[in-house]
Formats: C-alpha cells, structure tokens, sequence
C-alpha cells in the first residue's frame, strides 16, 4: 500500500524535527560545558574557545579583527592617572645582597622627556628581606602614549618558577593544580599567562612537563623552559636551550623575538603563522611576553603593542633572549602577591588588561607560570 503524499510530507516534517532537536540539544550540552566551566574566563572568552575547538576558528578570528579594525588603539594624550605607584623605589647602583643586582631603568620608548616614574623600577615583593619581584611601567611607543605597559622583573636567586596546567589547555591529569590553592599562596610571589593554546598548532610548539610530552617540541621554537632546580632560560629550541636531565618544563610559542638583544626583523612582516594565528603582528593589541637578561627573568604585558613594539620594551628591559606569549585581553594574566598579617594580596601588573587580580585563586582554562619563594 503506497503512503498518501499528505502522511510523507509529515514524515519528513517529523524527522527534520527530531533532527532539529538533537542538534539543539548537542548544541546546549556542548556549549554548556564551556559556559558553566569553572574559572574566572569572561563569557566573550569562554564562546571564543567554544568556537575554535569546533572548526569555528576562521570565524572567531573574523569576529576579532573586525573588532579591532572598529576599535584600534587611541593615538596620543596621556595615561590617566600617570604611572602608578606600587612599591619602592629602586636604586639601580645598589646591589641585592645574595640576590640579583638591581636592573637599570627601563628605556623610554616614547621619546620626549619620560613622565614620572617612568622605567622606574619598583620593589613590590621581598623573600628574606631582599628583592625578588620589580615592577615598572613605560609607554609602548611614540604613537600610543595614552597607555603603559607593565614589566615585572624576577630575581632567579631568590624565586623558582613552576609551569602550571589548565583545564582544558593542556588538560588531563597532572600532580601539580589548575589554581593556586592555599598552600600554594603561602609562597607564591608572581603568575603570568602562558603562550597561545596548544589545539590546532596555534602556538606552533610543544608542551613537556612532569616527564611527558603533551605536543611534540619544535626544533626552532622560542621556548620558555624550566630547570628542576626552579631556574628558567628563553631560547631557540634546539639551539640556545636543548633537552636534558635537567629540564623539567618546557612550554614553546611561536619563534624568536628578540636574541643577542636584537627584535627579530621579520616583526614587520604580517605573517599570521609566524606571529599570531588571530591578528599577525601588525594589530596594536593587548600583547605579553618573557624573556631573560644577563641575571634576571622579565615578563611583559598590557595594552596597544604590536610584535615589534612587544619586542622593543622587552629589549628596553635588558632582555637578551625573549619570546611573546598569548595576546588578546582576556589573556593577559600578570599579576604578582604580596603576603603581611592578614595573608595574601593579589594585585595586576597591568589594570587595563585581563582579568581580576584573583585570577589564579581559581581553576583556569589554560596553562600558566606560577613563581615561589625559594626557602
């Protein structure tokens, strides 16, 4: 008995419901996930991550040029507020006694006479008296002089550093937490973001810790890597830095930026696949970034820097070899704890970028570096 084209019509009907209904379905269950995740990610972050781990990334990426393309980094005028004040004042002719020698100031990149306090060096956090983590701030450039970017400097001798697993970047299960946990505040002194996110190569290295190699190590790559006894060097991989007994860590992104002391040339060159899988080089955004001088450790971030520009405050710094992490708002995670009677502060290097202070007082997605009081 053939069916009447009235009960066909309803049967496609029918099935394109159920369809319909499972796909929403799969839909709230998949994007639920991501949404109700635990950790301090801004809801934008947590739909952007959702789209780039389910073939949605060239539209994630659209949606972020545009974004920047409406609203590019204002030219001229002054930070409000002028540089902030965070600690003491250091002097750079005054060694640290059984630390690291205090650094010069920071070169003034925006040309003219410096604002106060500019590229000065600021105690924020001491272990046994001495200083373990300076702050400063500068302008990134002669154009963008309504901002400051922050630089946090870390004396080797007296702080270890330890690579930190998130969530779902790289996932899995690891001996050390997603979040600082009470006994970890006890000690830690200075966190910070780690490089782009490891799914679909967009870091374009690998990922090594606790004897396990999540991505495969890119010979090349600009690597941050950590010694078992908490010492950390910036190097090509494979060139500059190797794998040895001694390495415990070792998180890569992207290549070079600044070795010898000099920026890497090809930061001019909008190259996505060189130097960033979202917007290239060429866009003035919210950018981070590590390096080592001849004695001490420098991480870099805030507001309205290009790769050249990221690179040219971290050789303002002193950095001899350095490398950029992640970029974007939502990323840049700098923030450094100081400790007195009532336990812990958390406070941001950079106010006008990323999330709260007490950022890594919860699971977070991604992986990062956390830096400890040595005993």
């Amino acid at each position: 008995m053939t069916a009447s084209p009235r009960w066909s019509r309803h049967r496609t009907r029918l099935g394109l419901v159920i369809v319909l209904a499972f796909a929403v379905l799969w839909l709230g269950w998949s994007l639920g996930g991501y949404i109700v995740a635990p950790g301090t990610d801004s809801m934008s972050a947590r739909l952007a991550e959702w789209g780039r781990d389910h073939h949605l990334g060239s539209m994630v990426t659209a949606l972020e040029r545009q974004q920047y393309q409406r609203h590019p980094a204002t030219l001229g005028g002054a930070p409000p507020g002028g540089v902030p004040a965070r600690g003491t004042a250091t002097r750079s002719s005054v060694p640290s006694l059984a630390g690291t020698s205090a650094p010069p100031p920071v070169r003034i990149l925006a040309g003219g006479p410096p604002l106060p306090g500019e590229g000065q060096w600021q105690t924020v956090v001491k272990v046994g008296g001495r200083p373990a983590v300076r702050v400063a701030y500068v302008r990134p450039d002669r154009e963008h002089t309504s901002y400051l970017v922050g630089l946090m400097w870390l004396d080797p001798k007296l702080v270890r550093g330890a690579l930190m697993p998130g969530t779902r970047d790289p996932g899995g299960s690891w001996a050390e937490p997603t979040k600082l946990t009470p006994a970890l505040q006890a000690t830690v002194v200075a966190a910070h973001n780690g490089g782009f996110r490891l799914p679909g190569g967009q870091s374009r290295g690998g990922y090594y810790s606790d004897g396990r190699t999540v991505v495969p190590l890119r010979t090349g790559a600009a690597s941050l890597v950590l010694y078992r006894d908490g010492t950390a060097g910036v190097g090509a991989w494979g060139r500059e830095v190797r794998m040895s007994p001694r390495v415990s860590a070792v998180r890569q992104n992207l290549d070079m930026l600044v070795n010898a002391g000099v920026v890497n040339p090809s930061c001019t060159q909008n190259n996505t696949r060189t130097w960033g899988y979202t917007v290239g080089s060429r866009y003035f955004v919210p950018r981070s970034g590590f390096g080592t001088t001849h004695g001490a450790l420098v991480y870099v971030g805030g507001p309205a820097m290009s790769v050249c520009s990221l690179g040219a405050v971290l050789r303002a710094a002193g950095v001899q070899r350095g490398m950029e992490l992640d970029i974007n708002n939502d990323w840049i995670t700098g923030a450094y704890y100081t400790h007195g009677p009532n336990g812990i502060t958390p406070h941001k290097l950079s106010e006008s970028v990323g999330p709260g202070p007490s950022h890594y007082f919860s699971d977070t997605s991604r992986d990062w570096f956390a830096w400890f009081a040595r005993p």
